[in-house]
């Protein structure tokens, strides 16, 4: 499960700085303030819960299921938040109306919360 993780926080960490500077170079020239701004939003909470899960990988405070209930949150949530910003903000380059995708935004940062609250709580409520 570990490695699992790990190898998935490492892709998310990758992603974030190819998408960083991607939108800092490429889009910065064809997208507006707001766009890029929105698109950088997607870039920080990716690497955010990165972060996140190089902690989730490394801690001896969650058991193995913890981990996985705690992992499956922060990867669907960080799917949903971030990959449905990167597509709406990128939108008027693609061409591809993305607009459907707006609800997808709020579910993937419930999941990101209930990620962060679940390790919370598992913590909180360890013995020992």
């Amino acid at each position: 499960m570990e490695k699992k993780i790990l190898l998935t926080a490492l892709c998310f960490g990758l992603a974030s700085i190819v998408l960083g500077a991607f939108g800092a170079h490429a889009l910065k020239k064809v997208m507006s303030p707001d766009q890029l701004g929105s698109f950088e939003v997607g870039v920080r909470y990716m690497m955010y819960h990165a972060l996140f899960l190089l902690f989730v990988s490394s801690t001896s405070f969650l058991l193995p299921e913890q981990k996985n209930v705690v992992y499956n949150l922060a990867l669907l949530g960080t799917l949903f938040f971030s990959v449905s910003i990167f597509l709406l903000s990128t939108s008027g380059i693609s061409g591809v109306n993305f607009k459907f995708l707006g609800p997808i935004t709020p579910i993937g940062g419930l999941l990101l919360i209930a990620a962060w609250g679940m390790t919370f709580f598992y913590i909180i409520t360890k013995k020992g």
